[in-house]
């Protein structure tokens, strides 16, 4: 329990990766910090459910290894990042396709160059399952469980239209990835669908690849996000690898959390209002302090702070099926472009993290978009059937989990650096602050953290804390 005479120069209200890499910032550079916690856990959307064995992320967010605050934020050089097989599989007119893979070489001839020798070269029957670990601050260990047996070589080519329409998609994947982010940022914003067709993309480019991809980078299948916002997923794809973190979701903000000096992170405590200078409690008391960041999801945060604005949100369900005889698609992410139902992206995500499910068991993890259907279960059974090229009625279902204000969407115009300074003494962060990632989620943490030093006049000590400020915009 919280004690009601414990005083602290910040206190932080919500211990979701933002508020819980706020603190890890301020801490280094010498500010007292408590961080408060509603719920009995820390982690907010990025929690993980454990059972049987299995570990189920609620959302399922996908990271990216080109995020640079995850090598930024301190607290985190001990994650592990599992990726996906290069580029995805996208399933169009009952085929499975794998685009988007990087291109060898390198540049717009390298893709080219590659786009063309695929075209023309014949398909070998399978190929070698990829290596799935990545780690950020530290490898895997020699001998992790399983990398289950090769997958059949996808066909290549339908959906992206011709040769040349997927050589201009791979050079134009190969310079946005070089591309500064503040020239992307200048560029005119549109709704992403209206700026991918004034670029000229073929229709058949747009919906057979970059709308099922950005639905899942972005949750967005209508394609109503920001271009902006959208360019910057796009970018981040671009120049990394689609990845998870090993163990689930919940072990960003677990080592986080288990990073911070003892008695820094109180969990059950449940603010009900904040001020400048103080923070009051429902059980217990109200507590002083030097500044308030509030860094919780976007409608608690307007609850805190009246006229704050709440974003629209856009829903969704993860379903999780277990299975003795997995699909042989391998480490990938798999979308659906021909949009035959439900399911938006689904992975045998036991295939990219073994950590997530028991030896003998597969874990196939689903995401759908938007309203569920009355019949979930059927539905995304039938769908997998369909996606995967197998039958799914033995298939076991684990958990159902939908969160309706899971994404906060990003229409236009959204301003990417969104005040986390309201006033001397009270500031905001989250996801809701920059974009609608983990990402997002703690560049503005970094942000607001700054703010707070610079008001408190202990710049100095972040400056040695943090020797590699980031430059990127989301």
């Amino acid at each position: 329990m919280l004690e009601p005479a414990y005083q602290a120069d910040v206190v932080i209200v919500g211990a979701g990766v933002a508020g819980l890499s706020a603190a890890h910032r301020l801490t280094s550079a010498g500010v007292t910090t408590a961080v408060l916690e509603a719920a009995p856990y820390v982690g907010g959307r990025m929690s993980t459910e454990k059972v049987d064995g299995f570990r189920l992320d609620r959302i399922g967010q996908l990271l990216s290894t080109s995020y640079p605050e995850l090598g930024l934020t301190p607290g985190l050089d001990a994650l592990v990042l599992r990726p996906f097989a290069p580029g995805v599989l996208v399933h169009s007119g009952g085929v499975r396709h794998r685009a988007g893979a990087p291109a060898n070489g390198g540049g717009a001839r390298g893709a080219l160059h590659a786009v063309r020798a695929l075209a023309s070269a014949p398909l070998p029957n399978s190929i070698r399952a990829l290596p799935t670990s990545a780690p950020l601050g530290r490898a895997t260990p020699p001998g992790t469980p399983r990398n289950r047996t090769a997958a059949p070589r996808p066909r290549t080519g339908a959906p992206l239209g011709t040769a040349v329409d997927q050589a201009r998609l791979a050079a134009s994947l190969a310079r946005l990835a070089g591309t500064p982010v503040e020239r992307l940022l200048s560029r005119t914003e549109l709704p992403t669908g209206e700026a991918l067709a004034a670029r000229g993309l073929p229709a058949r480019t747009i919906d057979g690849f970059l709308r099922p991809l950005l639905a899942a980078l972005l949750c967005d299948p209508e394609l109503t996000t920001s271009s902006r916002c959208a360019d910057l997923a796009l970018r981040a794809f671009a120049g990394g690898r689609l990845c998870v973190p090993e163990g689930g979701a919940e072990m960003l903000p677990e080592l986080l959390a288990r990073t911070l000096p003892p008695g820094t992170v109180h969990t059950g405590v449940r603010v009900t209002s904040v001020a400048t200078t103080s923070v009051t409690t429902a059980e217990h008391g109200e507590f002083p302090c030097r500044a308030v960041l509030v860094a919780t999801d976007a409608r608690t945060a307007a609850d805190l702070l009246p006229g704050l604005r709440v974003p629209g949100f856009h829903p969704v369900t993860v379903i999780h099926h277990t299975t003795d005889e997995p699909p042989q698609t391998g480490p990938s992410l798999l979308l659906d472009a021909d949009r035959g139902g439900p399911v938006a992206h689904t992975a045998v995500v036991s295939e990219i993290d073994p950590t997530r499910a028991p030896a003998d068991r597969a874990l196939v993890s689903s995401t759908l978009l938007g309203t569920p259907p009355p019949d979930t279960d059927t539905a995304v059974r039938t769908h997998l059937s369909r996606l995967y090229g197998t039958p799914t009625t033995r298939w076991e279902t684990l958990a159902v989990h939908h969160t309706a204000e899971a994404v906060p969407t990003m229409s236009p115009p959204h301003d990417l650096r969104r005040p986390v300074r309201l006033l001397a003494g009270l500031y905001v962060c989250g996801d809701h602050r920059d974009t609608s990632t983990v990402q997002g989620a703690l560049h503005s943490a970094h942000r607001a953290s700054k703010a707070i030093l610079t008001d408190l006049g202990a710049t100095g000590s972040m400056h040695r804390a943090d020797p590699h400020p980031t430059t990127q915009a989301a």
